[in-house]
């Protein structure tokens, strides 16, 4: 119409151009959107598989190598982990816990002087031993050999200097065997040398138990080494354990054990996590396994006491 102005209608170019603005403005909306669901499931993802990994590694079983083994909290009596621990197999030098518990109960003076005798040798596989006949040792020092060097001539010995002799001995091992509810248990002679000394992991939990308890078996069984005069020389013995002396152990009582029928062995208390633990392998293979079971137990303990990581942390790795 004359006098009125139309207003001006958009160019095509303008049309087009404003078209592609939005088009472009929500494909890149939506590849935004895309892009960061894509990244947040990544990261959830990425914490529930850590998370995951963390339980496994925690839940899962030690891989113990050992035939029979027992891990036992020592405050409560807690089974941590068992395998074949009813098993009743020879337990070799592990009976030489029993050998001190009768010794020490029996409050034989410690400081007694004793001569070694060719009555106490064995008559068998595993009769060598660096003392000689005529030697004159303390039933302390017998002892202390007994349980840290695993000194089968010095259990033998403190057996027959027991009143009655080595028979009346082994009768009061078996009977404190029963005492403490070792069922499973029976012992033949006082260094393990007999084949006919034969336990299981549970029973042998008992022990240590009942061991522990007494001051000098946790001391004499836990020295790195011990050096007595037989004639006109000092030797030196070295305990049997391989952790005893290592810095990162904590060990409280213990005593290792071996003789063909009876494989490896190894039982002992130490403190894990601030906790005492008492374990028992039996019939171990290879003369390391034993404590390279006692190795991965703490490995695996560690693990389960460790804190799982969150998503959180995660994230900002």
């Amino acid at each position: 119409m004359p006098g009125t102005l139309a207003e001006p209608e958009a160019s095509a170019y303008h049309r087009d151009h404003e078209g592609d603005s939005m088009r472009r403005t929500g494909q890149g909306w939506r590849v935004f959107v895309g892009t960061l669901g894509a990244l947040l499931l990544g990261v959830g993802l990425g914490a529930h598989a850590a998370e995951s990994k963390a339980a496994t590694r925690a839940t899962a079983s030690p891989e113990i190598r050992s035939a029979a083994a027992l891990v036992v909290d020592g405050n409560n009596g807690e089974v941590l982990f068992e395998r074949d621990a009813a098993l009743v197999s020879p337990i070799a030098s592990i009976t030489k816990l029993m050998t001190a518990l009768v010794v020490i109960d029996g409050q034989q003076p410690l400081d007694e002087v004793i001569v070694i005798s060719a009555a106490d040798r064995w008559k068998g596989k595993g009769a060598f031993s660096h003392l000689p006949n005529g030697a004159k040792l303390t039933r302390g020092d017998l002892l202390r050999l007994a349980l840290m060097a695993s000194e089968n001539l010095a259990a033998r010995t403190l057996g027959r200097n027991y009143p009655g002799g080595l028979p009346a001995f082994v009768r009061t091992m078996n009977v404190k065997a029963k005492a403490l509810g070792m069922a499973q248990t029976h012992f033949d002679d006082p260094s393990g040398l007999s084949s006919l000394n034969v336990s299981n992991a549970r029973d042998l939990v008992k022990l240590v138990n009942a061991v522990s308890r007494d001051s000098r078996i946790r001391e004499f069984s836990t020295l790195r080494s011990h050096e007595v005069r037989l004639g006109k020389r000092m030797f030196v013995y070295r305990n049997t354990n391989l952790l005893i002396g290592k810095p990162d152990w904590e060990i409280l009582v213990q005593k290792t054990g071996f003789t063909n029928d009876a494989g490896q062995c190894l039982v002992m208390e130490a403190v894990i996590g601030e906790r005492p633990v008492i374990m028992v392998f039996l019939n171990s293979f290879g003369s390391l396994t034993r404590t390279a079971d006692a190795r991965r137990v703490r490995r695996w303990m560690d693990a389960q006491s460790a804190p799982s990581l969150s998503a959180g942390a995660v994230a900002t790795k």
